[in-house]
């Protein structure tokens, strides 16, 4: 986990238990929505319209310690006008998490706490092999590819959300105060 994402943040799941729905559990119906593909060094953003019709990659962001951090969302959250965030959380195929999982959930927690704007946690197994499918025929170099990478996985967790949310016809995902639903993974050595 990087250093200040989990410093001074109060327990919310404990104060939503209290008080009912909180501000956090409230995701927007309707306005733009950032999905971020969460990584210590680099982190991929993608935005949609505010119709949730079509979404595009914004760009990747080095990652540059939390109160750098914080002042970048909280500027992309006024400049684009976001209304929530999507951030991806990596899930092993057997449906457990890993030491990663817990830094997207922690990260997704302070981001809510920085910005004040509903976060939502949803699957991103997946996102980078397909971001990689897509970026593969495009003629770009190798450098290029790598650069775009967490941007266009970005966009790929932001389309599935989309997708999923016109299915099902109700807002996907996880709250940020959910426990991990998941098993250990086979991978983790916790046992």
């Amino acid at each position: 986990m990087r250093e200040g994402y989990d410093g001074g943040m109060t327990d919310i799941s404990d104060q939503s238990a209290n008080t009912g729905e909180s501000s956090a559990d409230h995701f927007p119906q309707s306005g733009r929505l950032a999905a971020v593909d969460y990584g210590t060094v680099r982190i991929g953003i993608a935005i949609c319209d505010p119709d949730r019709i079509l979404a595009s990659p914004y760009e990747v962001y080095p990652a540059s310690g939390p109160s750098k951090d914080a002042a970048y969302f909280k500027t992309l959250v006024k400049e684009e006008r976001v209304s929530g965030f999507v951030v991806g959380l990596p899930i092993h195929c057997d449906g457990g998490e890993s030491q990663k999982s817990r830094e997207c959930r922690t990260f997704a927690r302070w981001l809510f706490e920085q910005t004040g704007v509903p976060v939502r946690l949803f699957d991103e197994r997946f996102s980078t092999s397909a971001a990689k499918q897509r970026l593969s025929g495009g003629g770009l170099t190798r450098g290029r590819k790598k650069q775009r990478l967490d941007a266009v996985a970005a966009l790929v967790l932001l389309e599935s959300f989309l997708e999923s949310s016109r299915y099902h016809g109700a807002i996907p995902g996880q709250s940020i105060h959910d426990q991990t639903d998941g098993g250990d993974s086979l991978s983790d050595d916790d046992n």
